[in-house]
């Protein structure tokens, strides 16, 4: 309020200062015409007015499509999609060639289907037992095809098959020895000669896992125990399985 207050006042003053020297020359005579005055400050901003009448519309307009631009470069590959249904089986392939020979597998583990031992004892085997044949023959083979053992001088077969043995003692004069499968003779045999001999046999035998064979001497052998002159051995082996 004090500005405008003030702005009216000084107008006022203006305006009696232009008419009084009027007045006073009226009297007597016309003055000169004074000079313009100082024009005032702007009023405040009106009010809003009413609200106008609603315009007509407006063209209405159809959007152009432009030309087919040129294709982008080709994004990253996006992530493997979730994995499909089993298809149908597809035809029967071509048969493929041989393949190489296998080496025959012997397990180190388990007793094998051949064996060649020999006699290294001084002390005479005992009638009616199974010979002690302590020592392999093949020492310098492979250990694949080395024979197995004869724990208490007997073999011990574990794949059913027709096999062949033989054997060879040194005896004087005479000697007689049974061959046995299990607890029963499959062959006796007996030499005699003067001096000094050395006896053979052999025999083709049908075994089923767990049967044993081995050679036994009777009350007729006078076999050798002398180091230096014997020539015991027991020789096994595996013809074919029947299994």
């Amino acid at each position: 309020m004090a500005p405008q207050w003030l702005s009216l006042g000084t107008a006022g003053m203006l305006l009696l200062l232009h008419v009084a020297p009027s007045f006073a020359q009226g009297s007597c005579s016309a003055g000169v015409p004074g000079t313009h005055g100082i024009p005032g400050t702007h009023g405040p901003n009106g009010r809003d007015g009413p609200k106008g009448a609603k315009g007509d519309p407006g063209e209405s307009g159809k959007a152009l499509r432009g030309q087919k631009g040129a294709p982008g470069l080709s994004g990253p590959p996006g992530r493997p999609g979730m994995k499909g249904d089993l298809g149908m089986p597809g035809p029967p392939g071509f048969p493929g060639g041989p393949g190489r020979r296998g080496k025959p597998f012997i397990s180190i583990n388990q007793e094998k289907p051949l064996f060649s031992r020999k006699r290294v004892l001084t002390d005479p085997s005992e009638i009616d037992t199974p010979i002690i044949f302590n020592s392999e023959i093949s020492s310098d083979v492979d250990e694949r095809l080395q024979g197995g053992s004869l724990p208490n001088g007997s073999f011990t077969c574990v794949i059913r098959g027709v096999y062949f043995f033989s054997y060879h003692i040194s005896a004087r004069s005479r000697v007689c020895l049974n061959l046995m499968k299990n607890t029963n003779v499959q062959t006796t045999l007996c030499d005699t000669a003067e001096g000094f001999l050395v006896t053979s046999g052999s025999a083709v035998l049908e075994l089923d896992p767990g049967d044993t064979v081995s050679v036994h001497t009777t009350r007729y052998s006078n076999t050798l125990t002398s180091q230096t002159s014997t020539s015991h051995t027991f020789t096994g082996f595996l013809v074919f399985p029947t299994a």
